[in-house]
């Protein structure tokens, strides 16, 4: 295996919230100010260490084709960048946050252990081998995973031969990083870092633990976590939608419990403006596993909605609010127009639905992410070009529609949206 010496990412330039008149490197107070800052992830080698066999353990039914998906990947980030938005690279922000070495040591202690070595031979053997490693090249290594065959086990670890004997990584690869929107999402001046649902992921939020906590860019700036990832209770950001100052929406989804919902509401009630949390109930499958994958908010009062949760216009859900002694109000609805025009104070709204609701377009382009749309300002979005019949409705509703290539990264079933963490958006005009 050809060892990596790096990565190889588009420049990106300096800029901050400051610059926008914000206190805090965080702020997105809705999904549809207009995007000033976000972090991606390109995706590296770790998707060609995918196989077959490890496909299911690692969240994936197919392989993207690596160069392609590059070359796909590089279009969206130019398309963020035309249309005014800084991008910036988890990989370059982890890397910038390990310069000094007691973290960096730290930050390997942490990450060999949360990859199931917590003492003995393998666990003494991988952390030599990162720490001798610059920063960047280490970060990207521990992305791509660790094969047996990378480290020269001159002994005989009794676990190695007993347990995945035939398995060839000792630490997973991370193909699944690209979709940079569930392990952290920001909302107002702050963020919630994720514990996330499946084992495959959940290494991934400690990425940006140690970005929050030692780049310089964030450290001591004060960006409030909302939640961090230390729970047993799951959440995840494709679950997450900032609907303005003072609403947010969060899926009850595969990936997110209504535990973890009432903790962050919780939390967000008791230190910053919201007042408002929407818990959504989406059915519990793969092809539906965020609620930012059958709905997201576009403009201000038009939403994209994928038909088959609307159960003939009603849903689940509970609105949440803060009461006078300091403990949560719940009320049941099932309205999803009602209560979205209740929350907003919009009088219309416009709810438009993926595939027009066509039982084989819908259920065909909501599988390639057609409801993922990422708004970059209001009443504009980034799509897949590959769900025309969604995006032409789009286009038929007002929306502007800037389509970017999907082949492959459509494969790792998720979109514009997934794959990105928008940290700095404008406020909104009052309407």
């Amino acid at each position: 295996m050809q060892k990596s010496t790096g990565v190889v990412t588009p420049e990106f330039h300096t800029d901050n919230a400051k610059n926008y008149g914000f206190s805090s490197p965080i702020h997105v107070s809705s999904e549809i100010g207009k995007l000033r800052s976000v972090i991606l992830k390109r995706p590296g080698r770790e998707i060609e260490n995918l196989t077959p066999d490890t496909m299911p353990r690692l969240l994936f039914d197919d392989i993207p084709y690596l160069p392609i998906a590059q070359k796909e990947h590089d279009y969206f980030a130019q398309t963020l960048r035309d249309n005014g938005a800084e991008v910036l690279y988890l990989e370059n922000l982890a890397a910038d946050a390990l310069n000094e070495q007691p973290v960096k040591q730290e930050f390997v202690d942490r990450m060999v252990k949360e990859s199931g070595f917590k003492d003995g031979l393998t666990y003494s053997a991988l952390k030599e081998y990162l720490v001798g490693m610059e920063p960047l090249q280490m970060i990207t290594t521990i992305m791509e995973g660790i094969r047996k065959s990378d480290i020269d086990l001159n002994y005989k670890d009794l676990r190695l031969l007993s347990e995945d004997a035939d398995y060839p990584f000792l630490m997973d690869p991370m193909p699944n990083l690209y979709f940079t929107r569930d392990p952290a999402a920001s909302i107002g001046d702050g963020l919630s870092i994720n514990h996330m649902t499946f084992a495959a992921r959940r290494r991934e939020s400690l990425f940006m633990e140690y970005i929050i906590k030692h780049n310089p860019r964030f450290a001591d700036q004060g960006v409030n976590v909302w939640r961090d990832r230390n729970h047993t209770t799951r959440i995840e950001g494709g679950d997450e939608l900032v609907l303005s100052d003072h609403v947010m929406a969060i899926g009850i989804s595969q990936r997110t419990s209504a535990d973890a919902l009432e903790d962050i509401a919780r939390n967000l009630f008791t230190n910053s403006n919201y007042d408002t949390v929407v818990g959504i109930k989406i059915p519990h499958n793969h092809a539906m596993m965020h609620l930012d994958t059958v709905f997201t908010m576009i403009n201000y009062n038009q939403f994209t909605v994928h038909p088959q949760i609307m159960n003939g216009g009603k849903i689940d859900m509970w609105v949440l609010h803060p009461s006078k002694d300091g403990q949560i109000t719940s009320e049941h609805r099932t309205d999803l127009l009602e209560v979205l025009k209740e929350v907003l104070h919009q009088s219309e709204l416009d709810l438009i639905p993926t595939g027009n609701s066509d039982p084989i377009f819908a259920p065909r382009e909501q599988w390639n992410d057609g409801s993922n749309t990422l708004a970059i300002a209001p009443g504009e979005v980034v799509t897949y070009d590959r769900n025309y019949v969604s995006n032409e409705m789009l286009r038929e509703h007002g929306i502007l529609v800037h389509e970017v290539l999907s082949s492959e990264l459509s494969r790792g079933r998720g979109g514009p949206r997934c794959m990105s963490m928008p940290i700095i958006r404008e406020d909104l005009e009052t309407k």
